[in-house]
């Protein structure tokens, strides 16, 4: 666009005019000038030249003859310059009386070309700077509202939830086996998987492949350590936790797992210890006999006998310390063991803070046993929404929110005895208490933020198999999954009660017949294995009497033997009883933050979002747990693998049946 002819005050004198007109004949443009346009302002101006000078008009209305013109002019072309732009002006307004008419005419029409001009690029600039105005408010409210998006509330609740154990392919099994049993269509799909986000690295300081201690580690402080570690780094220094540091800032905290409470997660969160097995410390911690006090508000799941002094049926602690007894007398827990108690709760809306509820001795059971044989525990989707209404009741009058961790922990469990009917009831568990924790988010006044991740994937699962000697198939089979009613688990603890059963009814009887005894013994031994624990349990109809025949003759063998059974015929692979190193995924609601975590990051990634979301600092309190603790007594770490192997060991390796 041409830029606008200024027009200072003497920029309309006559020698002007000319090059005015000729600009307006000849480059159609607008002449921007503070008063009339320039049309209206070169009338005005010729009219003026021609009532100040005779030689612009001749006297009675009509124009001079040439003649009488020149000789006028002849006797004055040096005395005053303006005379010849005055005569030029003349002669261009006089040149024929023939054509005044008709430059009366292109004058006229090109004053209107102008205004029509003037007006349309008026508009143009109107609309453009409306437009530009429009832009910017547009632009200035989304950087508002990215900053309002990004940036947390003064008040807010973080949830992160561990599915210990499970990598990408349980996801795909169960997603699989799901739209098979209920009749889904191919593109449905778990709530998880609606809500995926990202996937994590997850080796340790010690080795490629992670166990749940480091991993847990990684997420509470930040920062990776070695194997078997809780909340203690590779120099044998305390790590501060976000769980710790959260309640320190003032926020409420809470455990929830399905196995014992004391385990390598929820233990990470809430004590710092050199080893995992050191379970009794963890218990003691965890109800305020630690370094920082109490620092849990809540804690839902099981390993009850790491509470109860060994005096006592049921106990697992090497001392007799009633962490029981400790945590309600001088710290002021409340406490319930029993569904009854559970239930008491409702749902949240009756829970006294700080609570403490252990339903099982050991792990819960896994949920396809707790729902079909013993639904006297507590699922994780009920203990995670009892936790969330509990913790909310709490801070409705603070101005802090809460910090809670939810474990799925026993697909961790199903994975390690490679049994694929317990960790697709696992997973769906899952899925249903991350939806659970979705719905809470939804009907929730205060900003929450849902993050969840595994620590590592166990089992090594391969939804498809090649069995010896045969071409491979390109298909598994969720309808066998479908078919069992139990978990290998479950079915290898029934043998191993029937066993004992029998071994009492023998006492006291005398050895004769012994031989002829013991084969009938044997057979009735394997139709009860077949009927009762394959036929009933795996819902296997076709067993082997050769696979029959070795979970009768090696019992001690019967949690892998009874998943080697189901595996083989649902054409599901396995290629360990540990941990892998794939990577896992991370799902998230969404929120401030949490763009940190997209794509594949470090576990320790996650554990500085947790941190960082909120607004907590780990490193203060790690140099507290420093000045009171001192560095951890590293004694008995040099072999780290041999310090927590014992962990592992009721894995017992796969044997080919």
């Amino acid at each position: 666009m041409p830029q606008p002819l200024s027009c200072p005050p003497n920029c309309c004198s006559r020698a002007a005019i000319q090059l005015q007109l000729n600009f307006v004949i000849y480059r159609p443009s607008v002449l921007d000038c503070a008063g009339p346009s320039v049309p209206t302002m070169l009338t005005m101006a010729s009219s003026q030249a021609n009532e100040r000078d005779p030689l612009l008009s001749n006297g009675n209305g009509h124009g001079h003859g040439h003649d009488h013109s020149h000789s006028h002019t002849s006797s004055h072309s040096h005395s005053n310059s303006n005379v010849q732009v005055h005569r030029q002006v003349q002669v261009n307004s006089s040149s024929s009386d023939a054509n005044a008419d008709a430059d009366g005419e292109i004058n006229s029409k090109a004053s209107r070309n102008s205004r029509l001009r003037e007006i349309g690029l008026f508009v143009w600039a109107l609309l453009a700077t409306a437009a530009v105005i429009v832009v910017a408010i547009w632009t200035q409210h989304q950087q508002q509202t990215k900053h309002d998006r990004d940036a947390p509330s003064a008040k807010r609740n973080l949830v992160f939830m561990v599915s210990d154990g499970m990598g990408p392919a349980p996801l795909s099994l169960t997603r699989s086996y799901r739209q098979y049993v209920d009749g889904l269509p191919i593109d449905d799909v778990l709530t998880l998987d609606q809500h995926f986000w990202g996937s994590s690295r997850t080796r340790s300081t010690s080795s490629l492949v992670t166990d749940s201690a480091a991993g847990a580690t990684a997420f509470s402080c930040g920062k990776k350590s070695y194997n078997g570690a809780i909340a203690v780094l590779p120099n044998h220094d305390p790590c501060g936790t976000v769980l710790q540091a959260a309640k320190r800032a003032g926020y409420y905290t809470g455990l929830v797992a399905t196995t014992g409470v004391t385990d390598a997660t929820p233990g990470a969160f809430s004590s710092q210890v050199k080893i995992r097995s050191m379970e009794d410390e963890i218990a003691l911690q965890q109800v305020g006999e630690g370094a920082l006090g109490r620092t849990v508000d809540l804690i839902l799941g099981g390993g009850r006998c790491y509470f109860l002094p060994n005096s006592t049926e049921g106990s697992c602690r090497d001392d007799d310390t009633d962490v029981v007894k400790l945590a309600k007398e001088k710290h002021e827990w409340s406490y319930t063991d029993d569904r009854a108690g559970f239930d008491a709760l409702k749902g949240g809306e009756k829970v006294k803070l700080p609570f403490l509820g252990l339903f099982a001795p050991y792990d819960i059971p896994f949920e396809i046993d707790r729902r079909n044989h013993n639904d006297v525990y507590p699922s994780l989707s009920e203990m995670a929404t009892t936790a969330l209404r509990a913790l909310e009741k709490a801070t409705e009058d603070s101005d802090k929110g809460f910090f809670i961790m939810i474990e799925g922990s026993r697909i961790d469990h199903a994975g390690h005895i490679n049994d694929p009917a317990a960790q697709v009831h696992e997973v769906l568990e899952y899925d249903k208490a991350f939806r659970a924790v979705l719905d809470f988010i939804k009907n929730s006044k205060t900003e929450t933020v849902l993050v969840a991740t595994s620590d590592h994937e166990t089992g090594g699962l391969a939804t498809a198999i090649q069995e010896p000697g045969h071409l491979p198939v390109y298909n598994w089979y969720p309808k066998v999954l479908a078919n069992a009613t139990a978990s290998a688990e479950w079915l290898a603890a029934k043998l191993h009660s029937h066993l004992a059963s029998v071994s009492d009814s023998k006492k006291g009887k005398d050895d004769k017949g012994k031989d002829k005894d013991k084969e009938k013994e044997k057979e009735k031994l394997k139709k009860y294995i077949n009927e009762e624990l394959i036929v009933r349990g795996l819902g296997i109809s076709n067993a082997s009497d050769k696979e029959i025949t070795t979970i009768a003759e090696q019992p001690e063998n019967a949690l892998v033997l009874f998943s080697a059974l189901i595996s083989l015929r649902a054409h599901v692979g396995w290629s360990t009883h540990g941990h892998t190193a794939v990577d896992v995924n991370i799902y998230s609601s969404g929120g401030p933050g949490t763009e940190a975590i997209r794509g594949n990051v470090e576990n320790t990634d996650v554990g500085k979002f947790l941190h960082n979301y909120l607004d907590v600092d780990l490193d203060e309190i790690t140099e507290e747990l420093k000045a009171k603790m001192g560095k951890i007594d590293a004694q008995g770490l040099e072999d780290l693998e041999g310090a927590w192997a014992s962990e592992g060991s009721k894995y017992l390796a796969l044997e080919s049946i």
